[in-house]
């Protein structure tokens, strides 16, 4: 057991919980506070959702997260806000308001977590005023299922609130205790649990070293389903969100090629500024990666460590030519990312070595990036098959092609024999015809609940064929919906 000091509503609280607890647990059976509910346990329907404090932005900004799979202990020095918290000696707020006049609550089991979801918008918009246009709408909405199925009220609402008068709570000026990262000694033979929070690389690795079986905890998105899901204990773990470099953002040159370091613990809403400028087809397969509640919290090094093939950001790095930069207590090493993944869920990574930082190369001149997306639902949902292809056209012929695949294989993985194909031929049906017929030689997917080996193989030449589509007839939408590019 430890000890987390935080706010709650604005109120200070100091709690002491296993490593395995989340907010969710924390909440409803801690500290009697049932407003938040549980739903599917996963981190999918947002029944859950709360509002953490952003230290890196302002006290008085926040994120939505799903409590049931975020780690209570991540809370400590920050500020946690629950439906309960909303109208605090205070009229409601404009999110409740607006839900009770558009009549967006059906049997209300979902509508904590819809109106905290809404909550964070409406200060958003306070925050950094800008227009609602639908996909922001969407993105702040996306991760609340609702099983009454009434979304148009619920929309009605997130509208309807802008013209409410707003009282600001007297809680958004309470002063956050003092954020005590937990990276003291460790003697693994002398407890069976913690939770350890260092707070810079070096403490990091010097536990990575000490206790090899923790268990490394970012964004918690995948981990903390083998709590909720298969019912395992995680005794011992290692929080890396406080650690201040794997938090960075960094213009860099390695190899005489422009790019930026990406710590490890930066989340995919802290990368969609900077892929918007320069990736956008990268930021746009973010909008897609789970909800806005999962991008909040999930790591683009906690995507590549986790190792899952069906993980949606590893095939864009991989045609990208990212490296990954491991470090441990003896130094450390960078490797190509193509030669990371091993086998499913294995990886080059030591007993005592962490991700540390992703280098994304900076667009040469001319070159293109597609990535596309195969999923059951198109929001919030996993993949069933991912295509990224990158390559130039130079006087009609494609050059640099690059074609990797998530989905396909027990790892994240690149097509060389599509790739051969294509290079340096011109963009004609034959010779796409010709990558087709090769992506039966780079790939012999398997069958589970999310395709089947025939439809998988099938998908990725259909992909091959929407990438001809889209380079032969470039003023036409191949598209089913503009959003979808």
């Amino acid at each position: 057991m430890a000890t987390i000091a935080f706010l709650l509503n604005g109120t200070p609280q100091r709690c002491n919980a296993s490593p395995d607890t989340s907010i969710l647990t924390l909440l409803r059976e801690h500290l009697g506070r049932t407003g938040t509910k549980e739903g599917c346990a996963s981190g999918d329907c947002g029944a859950c959702t709360v509002a953490i404090g952003d230290p890196v932005a302002n006290a008085q900004s926040f994120n939505s997260v799903n409590a049931c799979i975020t780690p209570a202990h991540q809370l400590q020095g920050r500020h946690l806000i629950t439906v309960e918290g909303l109208a605090k000696n205070s009229p409601l707020h404009p999110a409740q308001e607006a839900m009770i006049e558009c009549h967006g609550s059906q049997c209300g089991f979902c509508t904590p977590g819809i109106v905290m979801s809404l909550f964070t918008l409406h200060n958003d918009l306070i925050q950094r005023p800008a227009p609602l246009t639908p996909e922001r709408l969407e993105a702040t909405l996306g991760g609340n299922l609702c099983r009454c199925t009434g979304y148009r009220p619920i929309r009605d609402a997130a509208l309807r609130m802008q013209d409410i008068p707003f009282e600001r709570p007297q809680w958004y000026d309470a002063a956050l205790p003092a954020s005590e990262c937990n990276s003291e000694s460790l003697d693994p033979a002398a407890t069976d649990t913690f939770f350890a929070q260092p707070d810079s690389l070096a403490a990091l690795t010097q536990l990575r070293l000490k206790a090899p079986q923790a268990r490394l905890v970012a964004g918690a998105t995948d981990l903390w389903l083998e709590s909720t899901q298969r019912l395992k204990r995680l005794d011992q773990l290692i929080d890396i969100t406080r650690v201040a470099e794997l938090l960075a953002i960094e213009k860099a040159t390695l190899e005489q090629q422009s790019g930026w370091w990406i710590g490890a613990g930066v989340t995919y809403t802290q990368l969609e500024p900077l892929f918007e400028e320069h990736f956008p087809a990268f930021a746009h397969l973010l909008h897609r990666l789970g909800s806005q509640q999962i991008r909040n919290q999930g790591t683009l090094g906690g995507n590549i460590a986790n190792a899952s093939p069906i993980g949606d950001t590893p095939p864009v790095l991989l045609v990208l030519g990212a490296q990954v930069e491991l470090a441990s207590v003896k130094g450390n090493r960078r490797i190509a990312i193509e030669n990371f993944f091993l086998d499913y869920k294995q990886t080059v990574l030591a007993v005592d070595e962490v991700v540390s930082r992703i280098f994304v190369p900076q667009p040469t001149q001319n070159s293109e990036l597609r990535v596309w997306k195969l999923s059951k639902r198109r929001e919030d949902d996993i993949s069933a098959v991912l295509g990224a292809f990158s390559y130039r056209v130079i006087q009609g012929n494609l050059r640099d092609v690059r074609i990797a695949f998530g989905g396909m294989a027990a790892i994240p993985k690149r097509a060389l024999a599509a790739e051969a194909m294509l290079e340096g031929r011109p963009i004609t049906a034959e010779a796409f015809r010709a990558a087709q017929q090769a992506l039966d030689e780079d790939f012999q997917p398997m069958s589970d609940v999310r395709g089947s080996q025939h439809y998988r193989q099938q998908a990725a030449k259909n992909l091959l064929e929407r990438l001809f589509l889209s380079l032969s007839t470039p003023d036409q939408e191949v598209m089913l919906h503009a959003y979808a590019h």
